[in-house]
């Protein structure tokens, strides 16, 4: 989706996020868990873990199988690609990502 077509909501300061963890943003109704990955990598995807309907993915352990940057489920430890929302253990369960970006110190997310 070009982004130039996206509306973005700002969601929080990129310093409130610290580097490798993540935080839970209402965004356009929806829950969106956005990552800090090193000191200015951000992602975005869905909050809601598939298997359990609980907004957590965003408490998750964040690290990296092979070359993929992933989130662990904090209660069924299924791994999330951050940069495609990819279910890894069971495609089926895969989340929707989001366009992120950092504009002036905050943290913007795309919706539209």
């Amino acid at each position: 989706m070009p982004t130039d077509t996206l509306q973005w909501t700002a969601v929080c300061a990129a310093d409130d996020i610290l580097p490798n963890t993540g935080v839970c943003a209402l965004v356009q109704g929806r829950h969106v868990a956005v990552f800090r990955i090193g000191d200015d990598q951000f992602h975005a995807i869905d909050n809601i873990d598939p298997q359990s309907g609980a907004s957590v993915l965003s408490r998750g352990l964040v690290g990296s199988l092979g070359d993929r940057v992933v989130v662990a489920s904090p209660l069924y430890k299924n791994h999330f690609d951050l940069r495609t929302g990819e279910c890894l253990e069971a495609p089926q369960n895969s989340v929707r990502p989001h366009a992120v970006r950092v504009d002036g110190g905050r943290v913007l997310v795309a919706h539209g």
